[in-house]
């Protein structure tokens, strides 16, 4: 059921059927007879926000049968072979985004984070709790550094191209004040990245020593990581470092 609740999320989002096929491996006649009862019921993308339980209820009463289907998640699979490495991340702290990235990157999971968070919470309930857990830290001096994110503020209908559009938000949080920038932006690509940088730095009148991303786009990341970067040739990375479950970036 969950991941019928999945499908429906990203349908009510307003994604089309072919990003819904490629991104949660469904082919397009699943995702039909999955969301066929939602249109008979006259609901349509874009409307008054609906929670996860709410999703969950419709989907018991479209599909009774289904009411138990831990062994039916199509993702589940592909998630239970890494089930000691995501253990150990949570254990060390590593959020949900951070681990699924990783294990898109150097694993090649093709399931989505959505469906990674509700895997832990049902296989490993007491570890997910656990690492829910916020432990009090002493507040860096300041300028130490900067924490980096990004999340989605919504669909918006774009009137130069007359479609929806994802909106998302660039985050910089100093983390001795908690003082915030915010960028809203439709592209997340290095470009995009770069300025909104330039802006935060601006907006708080210095930049912070360190800059620690949370869930940074890979397309960002790779050229963070190593591509022959000024003309340099090595497959040294250039001004990384990477400490702790969040990569750190040096500011040199």
């Amino acid at each position: 059921m969950i991941d019928i609740v999945e499908i429906l999320t990203h349908w009510y989002a307003g994604r089309s059927q072919h990003e819904l096929a490629a991104s949660l491996g469904v082919d397009r006649k699943t995702l039909r007879k999955y969301t066929a009862p939602a249109v008979a019921a006259g609901w349509e993308p874009g409307g008054p926000p609906m929670a996860e339980a709410d999703w969950r209820a419709l989907v018991c009463e479209w599909f009774p049968a289904l009411a138990d289907t831990r062994l039916r998640q199509v993702s589940w699979p592909v998630i239970e072979p890494h089930r000691d490495y995501i253990h150990g991340q949570l254990k060390a702290g590593v959020t949900a985004a951070t681990i699924h990235q990783r294990l898109a990157d150097e694993h090649g999971l093709e399931a989505s984070v959505a469906s990674l968070r509700r895997w832990v919470r049902a296989n490993l309930p007491e570890t997910a709790l656990r690492s829910q857990v916020t432990v009090l830290r002493d507040a860096p001096p300041p300028g130490e550094h900067a924490q980096i994110d990004y999340g989605k503020l919504g669909m918006w209908f774009d009137p130069a191209s007359g479609r929806r559009r994802a909106v998302w938000a660039f985050v910089m949080v100093l983390a001795c004040c908690r003082h915030m920038f915010v960028r809203p932006t439709l592209r997340m690509d290095q470009a995009e990245w770069t300025a909104a940088h330039v802006e935060a730095f601006a907006f708080f009148g210095g930049v912070p020593a360190r800059l620690v991303p949370e869930n940074v786009p890979r397309n960002i990341f790779r050229v963070l990581w190593p591509a022959p970067l000024c003309g340099r040739g090595s497959t040294t990375p250039v001004a990384v470092v990477v400490d702790g479950p969040a990569g750190s970036f040096s500011a040199t």
